[in-house]
């Protein structure tokens, strides 16, 4: 089995963060991921897209490819590969730098339970998939924002709900948030686009976080409980 790889859009000047994207999957298969996968070409659109936006503030982004398309059980390959790619960033910008995680899907899986790393302080899940008993301990102290569609019928928006509220006891700091939609974020594209910009740039440190956002975590309001966008 390959190595998963990054493919790096490098900021201009000094890194002063980094935004690591992590694409969904499903739940079990040993191939590669296809490259005309929707879940690789939405996140990409989203990484390109902050890469676009952030990199005059720092931001380098990495889109991460994995080795296998599946989460696959206790091997949790997905996870594994956002450990290893946690690993590769530092090495290349040392362990001072902020990184902000953003995962779709199994992605969103990846990232929330990489959270704990101590260079992550936010977590941006999308639509995530978090089956009961995915575990919430190592989230404590850090913000996790999570934006899921209405309708999304491959993973129910309850699973985030569910998930968000034992965070939040767990003592995470977090806003979840609902849109009209389905799984795959296209329908108002630029809303899932924007809200992953300006949560990076909040999240490492380079910008105020939307007011939204904000509020919904000044508030302290029950995790589960969504704010409709």
């Amino acid at each position: 089995m390959s190595e998963p790889t990054l493919e790096t859009r490098a900021a201009p000047g000094r890194t002063r963060a980094v935004a690591l994207f992590c694409h969904g999957g499903t739940v079990a298969k040993l191939e590669p991921p296809r490259e005309r996968a929707l879940s690789l070409v939405r996140m990409r659109a989203i990484e390109q897209f902050v890469a676009d936006e952030a990199a005059g503030s720092g931001v380098t982004t990495c889109l991460l490819r994995y080795r296998v398309a599946g989460w696959n059980g206790p091997a949790a390959d997905a996870y594994a590969d956002v450990r290893w790619s946690l690993d590769r960033i530092r090495a290349e910008h040392g362990t001072d730098v902020p990184i902000v995680l953003v995962g779709h899907s199994m992605g969103g899986r990846a990232v929330l339970r990489a959270g704990g790393d101590r260079q992550v302080g936010t977590v941006c899940a999308l639509a995530p998939w978090t089956p009961p008993g995915e575990p919430v301990a190592h989230l404590r102290d850090r913000t996790v924002v999570i934006l899921h569609g209405r309708g999304d019928r491959w993973v129910p928006a309850a699973l985030s709900a569910e998930f968000a509220g034992r965070a939040q006891e767990a003592g995470a700091r977090v806003a979840r948030f609902t849109v009209a939609g389905g799984h795959s974020m296209l329908r108002r594209a630029l809303l899932w686009h924007t809200f992953v910009r300006d949560v990076v740039l909040a999240g490492a440190g380079l910008a105020r976080m939307r007011p939204e956002v904000a509020d919904a975590l000044g508030r302290g309001a029950p995790g589960g409980l969504a704010v409709r966008l």
